[in-house]
């Protein structure tokens, strides 16, 4: 028997998106949109003088699956770098494309397991994290200026 899709733990994530207001001053803001369901997200981030993540601000107006996606990357990422953040982008795409696995190296991104078989899921599930990785590195590139 499969999991269910829209399991208790991913309703709970859509309750409980951290940093869920939008940055006044971001050094970099990134929007991505699923094509497939419209879902869109909004990253502002800050970065420290060392380039990690101080501050995260978010837009999300997703379907339950990019809203799980955005409050697990949101509880997470704050002292992230930009390297870090492509890796976790990266890595989560790569195990939604491969359907198998134990899933990237992110806390919490195995409660999608029951997403893989489903492909018109999973650009909304990425949502976040490319918004994020955008983010961070467009940030760090301003800090070279």
């Amino acid at each position: 028997m499969t999991a269910p899709l829209y399991n208790a733990e991913i309703l709970r994530l859509t309750t409980a998106i951290p940093h869920d207001q939008r940055l006044v001053e971001p050094m970099a803001s990134v929007e991505k949109r699923s094509p497939i369901c419209g879902s869109r997200v909004v990253v502002d981030v800050n970065l420290d003088e060392i380039g990690r993540v101080v501050e995260i601000g978010m837009l999300v107006r997703a379907c339950a699956l990019g809203q799980a996606s955005a409050a697990l990357l949101a509880q997470h990422i704050i002292g992230r770098t930009p390297d870090e953040l492509a890796d976790a982008r990266d890595g989560l795409a790569d195990w939604l494309a491969g359907g198998e696995g134990a899933g990237p190296d992110w806390p919490g991104l195995a409660v999608f397991t029951p997403a893989l078989p489903y492909s018109a899921r999973h650009p909304s599930i990425r949502l976040a994290f490319e918004a994020a990785a955008q983010a961070a590195v467009e940030a760090r590139a301003g800090m070279a200026v």
